[in-house]
């Protein structure tokens, strides 16, 4: 095999293992290197795991020998964990949190524990913002991930380690979850595929069976479709005790992705509708990129038609989220203290998470199950949309703007409350889909004037993702994407 790998997916990289082109040792020695190299530029990987990698990758090596790894579609990939919610146990787990420097995971989670048997091969664990609170990857207790298409900007959040190793052509794809958008914003920033799955597509337990009621959600970040479909195949399924359960897809998601989608209907929207959030007219450079995505479904033989952005219209989404996200902090917070056997104090975190499990602490029962009820109801009207229109798909904005610049959203004395404004502008087109559960999807369809990627976003109907994925796999033919480099790669 040649020397760079980086041109290759997962699942490519894969096949050429199980077919014994390529030894999965020396794939791993490769990744490792590729890591040394790299990370020190954008500090992405925070925990390395590669004694573990080498004794699963040995693992690997003698199931290819023994000719048992046909339905192992990842079999010797190396893969990188977001620091966040997967546990892999013996490694480190911070979700970083200072309070959290020097805890170890006893367990595998069941997302883990499926991953590893669809092959992949975990030498290390990525960057996040502390409990994954921000749209941005700058914890104080590892500092900031760079972007490797500029590093004076962020990579996103809260999935940034994961999406700069993956755009860097460190790793193929990496593990990825989304509170409010931490799958989609870091695709988009990075130049990615990222795909948010249905609500419940994937599992979250052993530990954990809802979170916020619903708005977190696990996956990964990929360069192609295909391993982002193939993924969910390997991973997708509810899990024994699960409070959700969908039902499984007609036919596989790898399949869908390679299938005609046919003629769909599409709306697109191109502002913020009335109640997201105050600010309404996105950047004009993202606006660009959704008319440029509207016009190639169209060439594509999609029904394409601009929606007036209000009927999706809501009094408050920042004040139905809200409550649901400062829950959330909370219940982690009291998870961890828990695990820990202490009860954090504030020099225990950052001041934003502070802020968050205050506005916790002051929401009572009744208006936290109000502000479900509220996600419920417009989840339907969401639905009834789709549904009464013969939609099969909305198009807008990832992002308001594009990728901000490294401490855009620390917070300012002199501003108090402005940097959550600035904060909520950025991902006022994300965090919704995390309230209705439906699937969305960040496309890397655009470049802003200075070279740094714009992502669009498709949501799609509940459970639907097969939709999403044939649409993702027929846009991708016509515009590739996967080939671009970032001025930092492992390649260059």
């Amino acid at each position: 095999m040649q020397d760079d790998l980086s041109g290759y997916d997962g699942l490519a990289l894969g096949e050429f293992v199980r077919k014994g082109e390529l030894d999965p040792v020396e794939l791993l020695d490769h990744t490792i290197g590729n890591i040394e190299k790299i990370n020190p530029l954008l500090n992405a990987v925070i925990h390395t795991m590669y004694d573990e990698a080498r004794r699963v990758a040995e693992h690997w090596r003698g199931e290819v020998a023994a000719g048992r790894t046909a339905d192992v579609p990842f079999c010797g990939v190396p893969f990188l964990l977001k620091d966040l919610l997967a546990e892999y146990a013996g490694a480190p787990l911070n979700e970083g949190c200072r309070a959290l420097a020097n805890y170890v995971s006893r367990i595998d989670s069941e997302l883990v524990r499926r991953q590893r048997q669809a092959g992949l091969v975990i030498c290390g664990k990525t960057n996040t913002p502390e409990f994954g609170g921000a749209p941005v990857t700058e914890p104080e207790l590892h500092g900031a991930t760079l972007n490797p298409w500029n590093i004076e900007h962020t990579p996103g959040g809260s999935s940034g380690g994961s999406a700069a190793m993956v755009a860097a052509g460190v790793v193929p794809l990496a593990h990825a979850n989304d509170g409010g958008g931490s799958i989609r914003i870091p695709a988009a920033c990075c130049g990615l595929f990222g795909m948010k799955p249905t609500r419940g597509r994937n599992p979250l337990g052993p530990l954990f069976g809802d979170l916020g009621s619903g708005i977190i959600y696990e996956h990964v970040v990929t360069r192609t479709v295909r391993d982002s479909a193939a993924m969910l195949d390997a991973t997708g399924g509810p899990d024994i005790g699960d409070p959700y359960s969908l039902a499984p897809p007609e036919r596989s998601y790898l399949e869908e992705a390679g299938r005609d989608p046919g003629r769909l209907k599409i709306g697109f929207i191109t502002r913020l509708p009335s109640g997201w959030h105050e600010t309404t007219t996105p950047d004009r450079q993202c606006i660009d990129a959704v008319e440029h995505a509207a016009h190639l479904c169209g060439n594509l033989g999609h029904e394409v038609e601009l929606i007036d952005a209000d009927v999706f219209a809501h009094p408050d989404m920042p004040g139905t989220f809200g409550p649901r996200f400062s829950a959330f902090t909370a219940h982690v917070i009291a998870y961890w203290e828990a695990e820990i056997g202490r009860e954090m104090t504030r020099d225990d975190m950052e001041d934003s998470t502070w802020d968050w499990y205050q506005s916790a602490r002051a929401i009572h029962a009744g208006q936290y199950l109000r502000a479900v009820e509220d996600a419920q109801r417009y989840s339907r009207r969401m639905a009834y949309w789709y549904a009464d229109g013969g939609y099969d798909a909305l198009l807008m904005p990832t992002l308001s703007v594009p990728p901000v610049r490294v401490g855009a959203f620390v917070p300012d004395p002199d501003k108090p409350g402005q940097w959550l404004l600035d904060i909520l502008n950025f991902v006022a087109f994300t965090y919704v889909y995390n309230l209705t559960g439906q699937p969305a999807m960040s496309m890397p369809l655009h470049m802003s004037t200075d070279g740094l990627p714009i992502g669009v976003q498709f949501a799609g109907r509940f459970g639907d993702e097969a939709t999403l994925f044939r649409l993702a796999g027929q846009i991708e033919t016509a515009q590739p994407w996967a080939h671009k480099r970032p001025p930092v790669h492992c390649a260059n």
